[in-house]
C-alpha cells in the first residue's frame, strides 16, 4: 500500500484559482500511484478534498479551522501489522494516547513542519509539513538557517511489511 500524506492546505474560494492549479498539477504527478491520500486536516473548504478525490480515494481529518461537516477528529485504520492513527494536533499526552489506541504510526498536521521521527515507544511519527503555508524548523546550534519549503510526503508499506517514507517538496 502506498500514501499520500498531505496537510494544511489552506485552500479556500479565495485562493487564486492558479494557485490551486499548480497545486493540483504537482500533486496529480506526485500521487499518481498513491493507492490512498490522507489528509491530516486544515482543509478548510469541501472542493479541494473533492479535487483530491480524482488523484485517489481520500482520508481525511477534521483540522482546527475546517469548515468542512462530518470530518472525525481522529481516525484509526490498520495496513498490515500496523495500527495506523490521524489526527490533525499531537494529543497532549502522546505515550497514553500511542498505547491507548495501540498505535505504530500517527500521522499528524498542525505545524507545517515537516517531521518523520520514530519515538522510543517505537511508534513512527509523520508530519507532511504544508504545500501551501510552510514553516521552517528551528534552527540547530551550528547549521545554517532552516529555509521553509512546500512540502508532501509519501508512505509506503510493501508487501514484507517494510515502511519506506519521503518527504516531498513542491515547486510552489
Amino acid at each position: 500500500m502506498k500514501y499520500g500524506i498531505i496537510s494544511d492546505t489552506h485552500i479556500t474560494s479565495n485562493t487564486k484559482k492558479d494557485q490551486i492549479f499548480l497545486l493540483i498539477d504537482q500533486l496529480n504527478g506526485i500521487f499518481k500511484d498513491v493507492d490512498e491520500i490522507i489528509h491530516e486536516g486544515d482543509v478548510c473548504e469541501l472542493f479541494f478534498l473533492d479535487e483530491l478525490k480524482k488523484i485517489a480515494p481520500i482520508t481525511c481529518v477534521r483540522g482546527d479551522i475546517d469548515k468542512i461537516e462530518n470530518l472525525e477528529h481522529f481516525v484509526k485504520f490498520s495496513d498490515s501489522q500496523y495500527n495506523i492513527g490521524v489526527i490533525h494536533i499531537l494529543p497532549e499526552n502522546l505515550e497514553e494516547f500511542m498505547k491507548k489506541y495501540e498505535l505504530h504510526i500517527i500521522i499528524f498536521g498542525h505545524t507545517h513542519i515537516p517531521l518523520i521521527k520514530g519515538t522510543k515507544l517505537n511508534t513512527l511519527l509523520v508530519n507532511p509539513g504544508s504545500p501551501t503555508v510552510p514553516k521552517s524548523p528551528p534552527q540547530k546550534p551550528g547549521f545554517l538557517k532552516p529555509v521553509a519549503r512546500p512540502s508532501v510526503i509519501t508512505l509506503k508499506i510493501d508487501e514484507n511489511d517494510v515502511i519506506s517514507t519521503f518527504i516531498i517538496t513542491l515547486k510552489i
